[in-house]
């Protein structure tokens, strides 16, 4: 029996969020924004300062990326997934603001979990080495904060069924620490093991 992911839309509402489970596939359509490393840390710089953010952060999903240069006719260039780790010490700022949802690729500080947790918000994972594949996803694009960055500026991106795995759900579940397999996951093919 093949089951099929989960449609979900962003903005994410806590709701949603909240029924979403470890392991859940899901496809993402709506608008999810881009921020990296230095992104970041000019967006707490605003929060520490207490002005006004470039872009809304409630119920946002943002995706750890900074694309290459688009193709011709194509909104945007292929946006592999970065390491989510290098955003940890600047996570809870963001979600104390009420960002929802980050996309990106391996695991999080424990700090993190306790923090989605706390604020009720997802981390999903995307696929590593697929950029090509998953900015085929982005209908369209554009560039709402600190363009100075280049590549790294903050985009607005309008998805369609962007494939993403739910890493750590609202209740700290973690898929790296949670390796067991579920009933259910050899009917999806799955041969996890510790």
């Amino acid at each position: 029996m093949k089951i099929e992911p989960v449609r979900v839309t962003s903005p994410l509402s806590r709701t949603t969020a909240q029924s979403l489970r470890v392991r859940d596939e899901v496809l993402i359509s709506g608008v999810i924004y881009t921020a990296r490393d230095a992104a970041h840390t000019r967006l707490v710089s605003l929060i520490e300062k207490e002005k006004p953010l470039p872009f809304p952060l409630e119920d946002q999903i943002i995706y750890y990326t900074a694309p290459t240069p688009a193709r011709s006719g194509r909104p945007f260039g292929s946006c592999g997934p970065t390491t989510s780790a290098r955003m940890d010490r600047c996570t809870p700022h963001l979600l104390s603001k009420g960002l929802r949802g980050m996309i990106g690729k391996g695991q999080r500080s424990g700090a993190i979990r306790e923090a989605l947790r706390k604020y009720k918000a997802v981390y999903f994972l995307t696929f590593g080495g697929a950029g090509a594949y998953l900015s085929k996803r982005i209908k369209r694009a554009e560039i709402v904060a600190f363009s100075d960055l280049g590549p790294e500026a903050v985009y607005k991106l309008w998805v369609e069924d962007f494939p993403a795995i739910v890493g750590i759900d609202t209740q700290g579940c973690d898929l790296y620490e949670n390796l067991w397999m579920r009933e259910d996951d050899a009917e999806k093919g799955w041969t996890l093991s510790r």
